[in-house]
């Protein structure tokens, strides 16, 4: 493959401009609820029309790496997801802005972010084409398992009850099925309501659970002081980051794998790894979901190294990895390309093109989120007489953007007051929210297995037919009985004698 037109952006100030600003643009849209990498990447495509290609696409894979790194601003700050891939994130960047250390959570965000998308970047200009090779081996049971698997982490997101965990997810996914059925198109639980038809959309959940919920709790707290923030330090040490490259490593394969396979996106990959962190990081210096650190880098450097990922299908196979990339095939069609194995063999100039404006966008992703760090810390500091209804008035402004339509409001403030009396009642919001993003992912696979297999029985035996299924099951199972109180209970008692023991030595 000639790698000589990697040069042309590096070479080019107007693309590495173009690059710069989708950028920048992508981490304040990121961090803004409601508003997604998908929505302003959509809106470009029409706005760029008239562009010449490589000029339009600098433009909006800026946007795209801006906008996955911008979720996790407004997750740590706030409280509020900007995008499903900063969920995970929300879980212990929050405890530590609430700690006063939410210029180290962002500066571990931005970092791990930065490493993760060059781990991406670094897959797809060598190990495309293998990759793209294992995730067209995925059938419809395969997605259908990774998402069962995906549920097992319900005792992972801040669940001090595995029973409420249950509950909470199961909640999810009982409004994940409202609307109409994704194959037969029969509508449920709609109750006449043509505007049902359509589902619950996840983003509008989100924003409701975490930021409205937020909103609601906080705002019985007026008379409380907001917390001032340490800002004296914002990079981590190298000691800091050298720490973590177990982990890290660990997090960018998920992100690539899991951002390569087609549907599944950054946000399955982020609390994928988050899972994993939670069982395998030994000894926290602060407990997960209390502002573990490595709370952030897994799903951080998850996340932005699916952005790699998803572009390995695109541009190998011509099948999209993610939403954006599904509409960036669009916009190169709209340019008389056509992603797929013909632009590999025909225009593997424009390949390079795309990994080197990967490249600058990496860039400008650590130069402008640590720069940016001390400015947006301040938001925490301010008044909550005065945050908390700005946090209301941006939720009710997201969900309205989303779809143009005022039902979004009414159902984020529905899910707002739902969110608010689960965190009274200690009922974790988290696995409600992994219900209603996994189970589309869930039904569908599963509708298309019962039709290929012709029943339950042999989509069962289908299973144990596939090297891939059954890795898959057995990781399933595995989740399955390490989230059980049993074997918690049993671990519990195991450390508490190493403590012991150690004691007496």
């Amino acid at each position: 493959m000639d790698l000589s037109y990697l040069m042309i952006p590096f070479t080019s100030p107007i693309i590495i401009a173009l690059v710069a600003a989708g950028t920048f643009v992508g981490i304040y849209i990121g961090a803004i609820p409601g508003l997604s990498a998908t929505m302003a990447v959509s809106l470009l495509v029409s706005l760029t029309f008239g562009w010449e290609t490589n000029k339009a696409v600098a433009m909006m894979i800026g946007v795209f790496i801006g906008g996955v790194y911008g979720g996790s601003r407004s997750a740590i700050l706030l409280n509020i997801p900007g995008a499903p891939a900063a969920v995970a994130t929300a879980l212990d960047g929050y405890p530590l802005a609430k700690k006063g250390l939410a210029g180290k959570a962002m500066g571990v965000a931005t970092t791990q972010s930065f490493i993760g998308t060059v781990f991406g970047i670094i897959v797809l200009m060598f190990g495309a084409p293998f990759v793209a090779a294992f995730a067209m081996k995925f059938s419809s049971v395969d997605y259908m398992l990774l998402a069962f698997m995906g549920m097992m982490m319900v005792g992972s997101l801040g669940c001090k009850s595995m029973t409420r965990g249950i509950v909470a997810a199961s909640l999810g996914i009982f409004l994940g099925t409202v609307g109409m059925d994704p194959l037969t198109a029969v509508t449920r639980f709609t109750f006449g309501n043509t505007y049902l038809n359509s589902g619950v959309n996840f983003i509008v959940a989100l924003i409701g659970l975490f930021g409205a919920a937020e909103a609601i709790s906080q705002m019985t707290e007026m008379g409380v002081e907001p917390i001032k923030q340490k800002i004296d330090r914002i990079i981590p040490s190298f000691s800091e980051t050298k720490k973590y490259i177990p982990l890290t490593i660990r997090s960018a394969i998920v992100g690539v794998l899991v951002g390569a396979l087609p549907g599944a996106g950054g946000d399955i990959a982020a609390l994928l790894t988050y899972d994993q962190a939670k069982r395998t990081v030994r000894n926290p210096e602060v407990p997960f979901g209390e502002g573990a650190v490595e709370g952030i880098v897994a799903p951080e450097t998850a996340n932005n190294a699916a952005i790699g990922g998803a572009f390995i299908p695109m541009l190998t196979l011509g099948i999209p990895g993610d939403a954006v990339t599904a509409v960036l095939i669009g916009a190169l069609t709209i340019h008389g390309l056509r992603p797929g194995p013909n632009l590999m063999t025909d225009n593997p100039q424009m390949f390079n093109v795309i990994v080197g404006c990967l490249w600058i966008g990496a860039i400008c992703l650590l130069i402008f989120g640590l720069t940016g760090i001390k400015i947006f810390t301040k938001v925490v500091e301010i008044p909550k007489p005065i945050l908390m209804p700005t946090i209301l008035i941006l939720s009710v402004i997201g969900s309205y953007a989303i779809n143009n339509s005022l039902y979004d409001i009414f159902w984020m403030l529905g899910f707002g007051v739902l969110g608010y009396f689960m965190k009274r009642f200690d009922y974790p919001i988290g696995p409600m929210v992994l219900g209603v993003i996994l189970c589309r992912l869930m039904e569908t696979n599963l509708l298309r297995g019962l039709m290929l297999h012709g029943s339950a029985f042999g989509l069962i035996l289908s299973i144990f037919k596939s090297p891939i299924s059954v890795c898959l099951f057995a990781l399933m199972i595995f989740l399955l009985a390490t989230n059980s109180n049993t074997y918690r209970n049993w671990k519990k008692k195991r450390d508490e004698a190493k403590v012991a023991e150690r004691c007496k030595a």
